[in-house]
């Protein structure tokens, strides 16, 4: 037994003489070798939420219109109001209302009853607030100390005619829907929305809720990976799940070249003897296998099929999440054409401890308590698939060595700043 290796209590320590690629390396590589898919078309607003903006949103008329009333009151000409003292203003024949205008222009030396978003009426640029009057007898009654244009909205003060209002590649939200419409936009022009198929590999997988033998494991990527791409607004296309074969993952890898604009795959990206993923994409596709430097997550398999980009990610389920948002979300964003996202990141103290060794990035399962501050998952197994439905962030751990305590900062990735 002399020439056997040793067993590792840590099966991700780094090997010695092993070239590992650091996260923001490769995050980079991503990014500068990756462009936009997706064509362009155009549809109305009822179905633009989700999509990315093929072009910037620009005003076709201002918001708002008009100058008009911010509240309920009485519009005057502030050239009528003396320096102190009260204020005395006949009232004018009718009203100013949202959707009713005044009829006229406002005489000198008169007050003009008007509702909140109405225009103003000609001559009118200040509006006193009606709980500021005394009204009686066809007259109001105030003090004076107005200030020009008091309680009015002017014209395009929130986006003037023909300005950009939202950038190309934005992805539209329900409040953007708002803008657009306001701005005089009943349809945008967005790009199609990205297709990414998803396929499983291992002989061990059965389908989630099948019979299964002990020996046998449900697949829990797919669901998972399918869902992430639903609500990042993309089209996903289910591959399925392929034996450990390489004609079956080869016909997998061709039917979703054909279908989509991307494929996920998980399971099957490293070296070892069942790893066909990287085996059919080094033979028949462009393969760039990294061993990121990150836990949990190792290999990430990139390849060039038929013209489609190919992410071969690890099979284990917490390791396929976190480099779905790590590494494939940026990277199928900028191939959607909104551009290279990185995620939302917030420094909260810690309230955990850690002793953290140097050379690779970790991500760990986390959420914040009641005080603000990071709890992490009671276990940092990636078999712990519990821990993904426990936690509403990640806690990112920098490459270097770092001694976490109670209060120390660290930097906490929320959920919801990768869409998910």
């Amino acid at each position: 037994m002399s020439g056997t290796p040793k067993l590792r209590n840590d099966c991700f320590a780094l090997p010695a003489g092993v070239d590992w690629t650091p996260v923001d390396t490769a995050l980079a590589r991503l990014r500068d070798g990756l462009a936009p898919v997706t064509g362009a078309e155009t549809v109305p607003l009822d179905r633009a939420l989700g999509r990315v903006l093929a072009e910037p949103l620009v005003a076709a008329r201002a918001n708002p219109p008009s100058a008009n009333t911010a509240v309920d009151g009485y519009g005057l000409r502030h050239a009528d109001l003396p320096d102190a003292g009260e204020v005395t203003l006949q009232l004018a024949q009718g009203r100013a209302a949202a959707g009713a205008p005044f009829a006229g222009s406002l005489p000198p030396g008169h007050a003009v009853r008007v509702l909140t978003g109405a225009v103003l009426p000609e001559g009118v640029d200040t509006v006193i607030l009606q709980e500021d009057v005394t009204a009686a007898g066809g007259a109001i009654r105030f003090r004076a100390g107005l200030r020009r244009g008091a309680n009015c909205r002017r014209a395009g003060e929130d986006v003037a005619a023909g300005a950009q209002a939202l950038p190309g590649g934005h992805m539209l939200r329900p409040q953007d829907l708002a803008l657009a419409a306001a701005l005089g936009h009943g349809a945008l022009a967005v790009r199609a929305p990205l297709r990414v198929a998803v396929l499983s590999t291992g002989d061990e997988l059965r389908p989630a809720g099948a019979a299964a033998l002990p020996h046998q494991t449900f697949d829990a990527n797919r669901p998972m990976l399918l869902a992430l791409l639903a609500r990042w607004g993309m089209v996903p296309v289910d591959l399925g799940a392929a034996a450990d074969d390489a004609g079956q993952v080869r016909a997998r890898l061709e039917r979703g070249a054909a279908q989509a604009d991307a494929v996920i795959a998980t399971g099957g990206a490293s070296a070892g003897d069942e790893d066909h993923v990287s085996a059919v994409l080094r033979a028949s596709g462009k393969l760039e296998t990294w061993r990121i430097a990150m836990k949990p997550g190792r290999p990430l398999a990139l390849a060039n099929w038929d013209g489609v980009p190919v992410f071969g990610l690890p099979g284990n389920p917490v390791a396929a999440f976190v480099c779905a948002l790590v590494f494939a979300r940026p990277a199928l964003l900028l191939l959607a054409g909104a551009g290279w996202r990185a995620p939302l990141a917030l420094t909260v103290p810690a309230a955990f401890s850690k002793r953290k060794k140097p050379g690779r990035r970790e991500y760990l399962r986390a959420r914040l308590d009641a005080q603000g501050r990071a709890e992490v998952f009671a276990s940092e197994g990636s078999g712990r698939i519990s821990g993904l439905s426990w936690a509403e962030g990640l806690v990112e751990l920098p490459d270097a060595a770092l001694d976490v305590a109670p209060g120390t900062p660290v930097r906490y990735l929320p959920f919801a700043g990768f869409g998910v």
